[in-house]
């Protein structure tokens, strides 16, 4: 009989241990998209969350895979059902699609929880050169006869040499 109850009081034990508990924070969004953005142009994403727990909560950290991107999260106890936000700056350095990850691990929870940020760093220079180099080709067309004949010989002149 006793070790019946041993093996009950095991068993519920280690049920209470490994039971899943649901996240304190309740974020409005995990994911957000900026879509495309300038290169060089930081960009800002706020993301809302409520307290949804019988007691107050305190966030230990909030931290993104590379110094790329920066959270910012209060740092004090969250009242229960109280609201807050935690503030994630991409700074848009590099061209190219991003997905950058930013984990918050809350005090006494086990599992952090995840959000994202992602979208595409476009270079504007380039637009910008290639609308210079159509203005230039604009240019050469609306050229005098004089300049269009020496451009010719300064074009056949380059061929031939590449030729050689």
């Amino acid at each position: 009989m006793k070790q019946i109850l041993y093996l009950l009081i095991a068993v519920s034990t280690a049920t209470a241990t490994f039971a899943q508990t649901k996240a304190p924070l309740e974020f409005t969004e995990a994911k957000h998209s900026f879509g495309k953005v300038k290169q060089g142009v930081p960009v800002t994403h706020t993301f809302a969350f409520k307290n949804t727990s019988d007691k107050p909560v305190v966030i230990e950290s909030a931290t993104a895979t590379c110094g790329c991107t920066t959270p910012e999260y209060p740092k004090g106890a969250i009242a229960k059902g109280a609201t807050g936000t935690i503030k994630v700056t991409y700074n848009a350095a590099a061209t190219g699609g991003f997905t950058k990850p930013v984990t918050v691990k809350v005090a006494n929870v086990a599992e952090p929880i995840m959000l994202n940020i992602e979208g595409e760093v476009v270079n504007t220079g380039a637009a910008s050169a290639s609308t210079g180099n159509a203005n230039a080709s604009a240019a050469k067309t609306t050229a005098s006869p004089k300049t269009k004949a020496a451009v010719s010989k300064t074009t056949t002149a380059k061929t031939a040499t590449v030729k050689q």
